[in-house]
């Protein structure tokens, strides 16, 4: 078991990103009232929190309707799609967006295709599956996204995507990963986000590489950014802001890579607990 990692005293931090799945969110999928008062205290302070997920905008926003922060500067954007969008809540439209060209979308379609697997891709507010089965329906239950049923997917991929998504069992997921990182080495990030997602992501391209070009926007220095995260789509983040910060009950390999580790888990108000003791 992990040693937890704690600040020795109070940081001084400008924006706060935060990952959803066993990170923000508990079991029951919710962000509880002790973590909503601490987000919204911190963004009285004037400190930007920035709701960063792999899922697509519309997926995102019923948590930002929890946090009820967006009408402020300090509430106003996301980071959608794992770091392919920057969407300002404002003006309802992204800022910075990233995508995949088809030639690399139907080399991975017809390669999980030929395996007998799914593969998807999303807009704001609906899953694009090649064929349905358990793992895209499990896909649309946690996101709440519209599942939709291409049938010429391969004429769909025609104008790029932000991102590719190969839903299926985790031991094909497992055997899948290595080719698609062999084959598409330099023209596509591919990381496991959760055991049954296989995910596609244009290179150069994650939640870190998005917090740093806000960051920037915004006029934050790197030393004073913070990100929480709990798996390997979080990685970038965890490394690349100011101060990492790993759930407890995450992935030994992020609490490794990160500079603190939480006292808490994701469903003992482990960020709201962090937030208090060395932030507020």
């Amino acid at each position: 078991m992990n040693t937890i990692k704690l600040p020795s005293g109070k940081l001084d931090v400008r924006i706060i990103a935060l990952d959803l799945d066993d990170t923000l969110l508990n079991r029951e999928l919710k962000i509880t009232p002790r973590t909503v008062a601490a987000l919204q205290k911190a963004a009285g302070k004037g400190i930007y929190i920035v709701l960063c997920s792999g899922r697509a905008e519309n997926a995102i926003l019923p948590y930002v309707r929890q946090l009820n922060i967006a009408g402020f500067q300090a509430g106003r954007y996301l980071i959608a799609i794992n770091g392919s969008i920057v969407f300002d809540l404002h003006t309802r439209i992204p800022i910075m967006t990233r995508k995949l060209g088809a030639d690399v979308l139907r080399f991975v379609y017809e390669e999980a295709k030929k395996r007998g697997l799914p593969a998807q891709v999303y807009d704001a507010s609906t899953i694009y599956a090649s064929e349905d089965n358990k793992w895209t329906q499990v896909d649309a239950q946690l996101s709440g996204l519209r599942l939709e049923i291409v049938n010429d997917f391969s004429s769909f991929m025609e104008n790029g995507h932000p991102k590719m998504v190969v839903p299926a069992d985790p031991a094909d997921v497992e055997k899948f990963t290595p080719f698609l990182r062999e084959q598409l080495k330099g023209r596509a990030e591919i990381f496991i986000s959760k055991p049954f997602f296989l995910e596609i992501m244009p290179p150069d391209c994650g939640k870190g590489e998005a917090l740093e070009w806000l960051a920037s926007g915004l006029g934050i220095p790197q030393s004073k950014t913070m990100a929480f995260g709990d798996s390997m789509n979080d990685e970038t983040m965890i490394r690349k802001s100011a101060y990492g910060v790993a759930m407890c009950n995450g992935l030994e390999y992020i609490q490794d890579a990160a500079k603190f580790v939480t006292r808490r888990s994701n469903n003992e108000d482990g960020i709201a607990d962090f937030l208090e003791e060395f932030v507020l």
